[in-house]
């Protein structure tokens, strides 16, 4: 019999006819609040990717048709920001199922511990994406400058979100391109200036535009306005704490047994010897149960005399552990995104990005060694 969940409650797929990897995990996964809808085979999977929404889809890719549904759930309009897990046998390799539409993996023998650990990181970036994704709707004048030259205009929002709005545009008008928009929300003293693309054309007027690398600032004004203002918020999960293992000014990778999938816009926490840093940034590099290479998305001149001065508190005070929390923003569309920089150091200069951009299909032990080699030759913060 279906189970009816509540309509706040995260739900999830699962595509697996192992009576004991399900029993196990449903038990894990009503543990974490997350709904189970269960099928035994492809076709009953692919209906209900056309038909419901959800949060996850858990793949066995043992089960005849598994990569169908796993392709099915990226192409499906109401699941395509699902998470995708691929449940796998251990002579499978991890490059087959991401290619597949994977983000996270789960080995077999499947263990409640392994499964949970897996599932608390993947359930924080379900939440982060059902949150990005809500709009509320509101009726507000617009100011449209084009950053391309094609001019400037007033149009009026129909919704918005944390990642993006919709709007109304005058007759004859058709942006294209990026943007910034200027808006007054309500209750804010101060209007809000957001960098944005065209991202799609509704029918008649209407059409959407997509937030691109919001300062940290102007994200968490956005954010604590629609707390205040949705009926439906809900609390994200907490950071999740992990290891510095190799830092520059453009990257660092991390040490934790339940890593963000490659394209997860993550905000990284860092202290150390008294000095703090937040820096937003992105998943370039992810190997399973072991860690993941971040590149920084804000290389501003303030920003990199703020990690300056990290950098030199972690030299000065060689026995000083520094403390990291790393939380999820959601999921990048485009994983090739190239961040603007106001300062020197550009991606190809930068030795530790240079090994997530042109290494990243190497195994976790080969690419630890490139790493060892390359704190040889550069000196970068290490194996903390």
């Amino acid at each position: 019999m279906r189970r009816i969940e509540p309509s706040m409650q995260l739900k999830s797929l699962l595509l697996c006819s192992d009576e004991k990897i399900v029993r196990i995990l449903r038990r894990t996964l009503s543990d974490l609040d997350i709904g189970v809808e269960h099928c035994t085979a492809a076709d009953a999977a692919l209906r209900q990717l056309t038909r419901n929404r959800f949060e996850a889809i858990i793949v066995d890719c043992a089960v005849d048709r598994s990569a169908e549904v796993l392709r099915g759930a990226g192409s499906a309009p109401v699941n395509k920001r699902a998470i995708a897990v691929a449940i796998l046998d251990p002579e499978v390799g991890l490059r087959s199922a991401f290619a597949q539409g994977a983000h996270f993996t789960l080995y077999k023998p499947v263990s409640a511990e392994r499964s949970r650990s897996s599932f608390r990181a993947a359930r924080a970036l379900m939440k982060r994406e059902r949150r990005r994704n809500a709009r509320i709707p509101v009726t507000l004048p617009v100011e449209m400058i084009s950053k391309e030259g094609a001019g400037r205009f007033n149009a009026t929002t129909t919704d918005i979100g944390e990642g993006g709005l919709a709007i109304n545009l005058p007759k004859r008008t058709k942006p294209q391109g990026k943007w910034t928009l200027v808006l007054n929300l309500p209750g804010m003293s101060s209007s809000l200036e957001l960098a944005s693309e065209f991202a799609w054309q509704g029918t008649g007027s209407q059409v959407g535009m997509r937030f691109l690398s919001l300062s940290l600032e102007v994200e968490a004004q956005l954010r604590e306005w629609l707390s205040r203002n949705s009926p439906d918020a809900e609390q994200d999960d907490p950071p999740v704490p992990c290891s510095l293992t190799d830092l520059s000014l453009r990257g660092c990778y991390l040490s934790l047994t339940s890593p963000f999938p490659v394209s997860t816009r993550v905000t990284l926490s860092m202290s150390a010897a008294g000095v703090a840093l937040r820096s937003p940034g992105i998943v370039r590099i992810m190997h399973a149960e072991k860690g993941m290479g971040v590149e920084f998305t804000q290389t501003t001149r303030e920003h990199r005399a703020s990690f300056e001065k990290f950098m030199a508190a972690l030299t000065e005070n060689p026995d000083a552990l520094p403390e990291l929390m790393v939380e999820p923003e959601g999921l990048e569309t485009d994983i090739t995104t190239e961040y603007e920089t106001e300062v020197g150091n550009a991606p190809n200069e930068d030795p530790l990005l240079n090994l997530f951009r042109h290494h990243a299909d190497l195994g976790y032990d080969e690419f630890r060694s490139l790493l060892g080699k390359q704190r040889g030759l550069t000196g970068a913060a290490a194996a903390r």
